[in-house]
């Protein structure tokens, strides 16, 4: 009896029990403060890649070749036909939007020739772009899109003649946190776009 009462009072060991029921709580408040911080931090790099990816499609060539093949000279916008020198509305472009596979219409009005491509080369060195600042970011989740802004000039021997609203975006992206990386589990990620109007769209390099 006295033995089972000595070991009842027994105190020896108490911290190390009360340190391994304690431990795994500690670890995941430690854990989600980390988490929580490098949300931000991905966030924020997410957010500087896409900027990053606008600013490169608007000083680099466009994408989709119908648009600096396209002439607006005779061109009707707004009821009026276009000539050289005329500015061009808006109303004259619809939507082109280019991904990893080739660039389409998403919006009529566009150009009548050939949207896509011959090659995806000018569409990964936009990706690689991005990725100095995101080095996650997949091809297949960058969307590229041009819409018409109002800017250019009919007839202009710069190609393009019009200068869209070139909107560049990131989708489908996700976030695995260290609390879940066991598990295999992310956390979607909202979108991020940025938008620019075209500059020169000339060229195969940005600083």
């Amino acid at each position: 009896m006295n033995r089972l009462h000595q070991l009842w009072r027994d105190r020896r060991g108490a911290s190390a029990a009360e340190f391994a029921l304690v431990l795994p709580a500690a670890l995941l408040l430690l854990f989600g403060i980390i988490d929580v911080g490098n949300y931000a931090w991905t966030l924020n790099e997410y957010e500087k890649a896409t900027q990053m990816g606008a600013r490169y499609a608007v000083v680099t060539n466009v994408l989709s070749p119908a648009l600096e093949q396209q002439t607006y000279v005779g061109q009707t916008c707004n009821g009026a036909t276009l000539r050289a020198g005329d500015r061009i509305c808006r109303e004259a472009l619809g939507t082109i939007e280019c991904n990893s596979t080739g660039c389409q219409c998403a919006e009529a009005p566009c150009p009548a020739s050939n949207l896509s491509p011959a090659s995806n080369a000018a569409f990964l060195a936009l990706v690689n772009r991005m990725r100095t600042f995101q080095p996650a970011i997949a091809a297949s989740t960058v969307r590229v899109t041009y819409r018409g802004s109002g800017l250019g000039y009919a007839g202009d021997p710069n190609k393009p003649e019009i200068a869209p609203l070139v909107t560049v975006r990131v989708v489908n992206a996700t976030y695995v946190p260290i609390t879940l990386s066991p598990l295999g589990i992310g956390v979607p990620l909202p979108d991020f776009s940025y938008s620019l109007t075209l500059e020169d769209g000339e060229g195969a390099t940005s600083s």
